[in-house]
């Protein structure tokens, strides 16, 4: 059965609205919903209550014809048993938190280091393996479903009961919108993001993309990817994308291993007003994507980890450059760096936060 603008009433598949089906199980037993939306436009977004994740999302090319620009799996074993964060969303706090401690009002917190010696997406069971509450919500200008997970003082080694939202909105205007929300009873860093992988061609690898950032600064990082503190301008390095130009266009002037781009962007909006952050365009199809964001930075990653081991939706081998992320947050191990924006969340306050992906073609 459909659900349409948040009522339950049977419509032909055609006509937009939200549908919700079973998924499977989690590993305890816990039933796993798949939620489908459709725009007016046949756009079509698909979310899974475990990890609160983006399984599928299908965008018009030049021509007209639809396909799916997310990695992921076509079902939900494969997502059970480990991959890296496809579509998820992430937290507790999302990147990376060095050696896995921090210290908040003069006491020390030890978390899991599950990335090398340090902490990454919120630990060893984040966000992303969570089973997240569902319900659709109404909302002017398409369709929309709320995500609601309670994480439990010290779970994951983290402070104060958080309780989080995130709501996925597929807009009549061909966007993607994510609205996440939080509040806690004890101070807590909080820094939640999508991990979504895109790739705009369906197929094949990303580097031809060209991708814009309005970022004139990037924070580098040491050889276990966390910051050094240092605000450094992109002018005049391989991390320039402040004119759009292919992803791999300087690739081999990168030195790290595996080669490719896992860095974190300083937006120039600073995070003061939700601004573009970022743009890409793949002219094979034509497909454009627009990120829009409040948040002060978005980490950049080209995929350079997949290796060939992952078999994804109609048995594709997702194989290096397969897709790549563009992550809006607070810049990684902020709660060890106090010239970075603070991730702290307190008792009263709300954390609030928006990022749209808007499509079109060219």
């Amino acid at each position: 059965m459909l659900i349409v603008a948040g009522l339950c009433a049977p419509i032909s598949a055609s006509a937009a609205g939200i549908e919700k089906v079973p998924f499977g199980r989690a590993q305890d037993g816990t039933e796993v919903d798949l939620y489908i939306l459709k725009n007016d436009k046949g756009m079509i977004a698909k979310i899974m209550t475990y990890g609160a994740l983006l399984t599928e999302l299908h965008v018009p090319d030049r021509e007209g014809r639809f396909g799916d620009v997310v990695l992921g799996f076509d079902k939900l074993e494969p997502y059970l048993k480990g991959h890296p964060y496809f579509g998820a969303t992430i937290g507790r706090v999302g990147n990376r938190i060095a050696k896995g401690k921090f210290t908040l009002n003069g006491k020390t917190y030890t978390l899991a280091c599950n990335d090398g010696p340090n902490h990454l997406h919120g630990g060893v069971k984040g966000f992303d393996k969570r089973v997240w509450q569902a319900e659709p919500v109404k909302v002017a200008n398409g369709v929309a479903v709320k995500f609601t997970y309670v994480s439990p003082d010290g779970e994951e080694g983290y402070p104060g009961t958080l309780t989080a939202t995130v709501v996925y909105i597929l807009t009549n205007d061909n966007e993607l919108r994510l609205d996440y929300r939080a509040e806690t009873d004890k101070p807590t860093p909080v820094n939640l993001t999508n991990h979504s992988y895109w790739n705009l061609a369906t197929e094949g690898d990303i580097l031809n993309h060209h991708l814009g950032l309005l970022a004139d600064h990037y924070t580098p990082v040491d050889d276990t990817l966390i910051p050094t503190g240092e605000i450094a301008p992109v002018k005049g390095t391989p991390m320039d994308f402040t004119l759009a130009h292919p992803i791999g266009d300087r690739l081999l002037d990168l030195t790290n291993s595996p080669r490719g781009y896992d860095h974190n962007y300083v937006l120039n909006s600073k995070g003061k007003k939700l601004a573009l952050a970022a743009t890409v365009y793949e002219p094979k199809s034509g497909r454009f994507m627009e990120i829009i964001t409040d948040q002060p930075g978005i980490q950049f990653y080209s995929g350079n980890f997949l290796d060939g081991t992952l078999t994804g939706k109609h048995g594709v081998t997702y194989h290096k450059y397969h897709g790549f992320c563009l992550e809006t947050q607070h810049f990684p191990d902020s709660v060890n760096h106090p010239n970075f924006p603070s991730v702290i969340l307190r008792p009263g306050k709300k954390y609030k936060t928006t990022t749209i992906h808007k499509f079109s073609v060219r």
